[in-house]
């Protein structure tokens, strides 16, 4: 990464309203977390959306919930984030509610379905071997 691009990557980090951060950079609870953010910033970088207008999505959805009387403790920020991805992903025409749906009930499904202390892993529709993660 050029010193250019650590500039405009701070720059962008700096435009997120109230991102869970410490002196090194961006934290995460869960890595489910870390792979929402790492997504926006792919579709950002691959110009679905600009970086202004991911983060005034984002600060819209976190006013909405501090307007629906949310506690600003920072616990939900993540959830915020990714219903702000899934907003822009349908709204870019990337994907769509259904899909989203579909794909949630999926993991939920494999969740509940997985033994404790195993990795969960989708199956493809209609057999019971895990779906190949190279595959689109």
């Amino acid at each position: 990464m050029t010193q250019r691009d650590r500039t405009q990557a701070s720059k962008n980090l700096a435009a997120l309203p109230q991102l869970p951060r410490d002196e090194g950079g961006p934290v995460f609870a869960e890595p489910w977390q870390a792979q929402a953010f790492a997504l926006a910033v792919k579709l950002s970088d691959q110009g679905h959306f600009t970086w202004k207008e991911w983060a005034a999505a984002l600060a819209d959805e976190l006013k909405s919930a501090a307007d629906q009387g949310e506690p600003d403790d920072g616990s939900h920020y993540y959830e915020h984030w990714l219903t702000t991805l899934e907003r822009l992903v349908t709204a870019r025409g990337l994907s769509n509610s259904a899909a989203l749906l579909a794909c949630k009930e999926a993991w939920a499904d494999a969740y509940r379905h997985t033994p404790h202390g195993k990795p969960v892993e989708l199956r493809r529709r209609g057999t019971t071997a895990p779906q190949n993660k190279k595959s689109p």
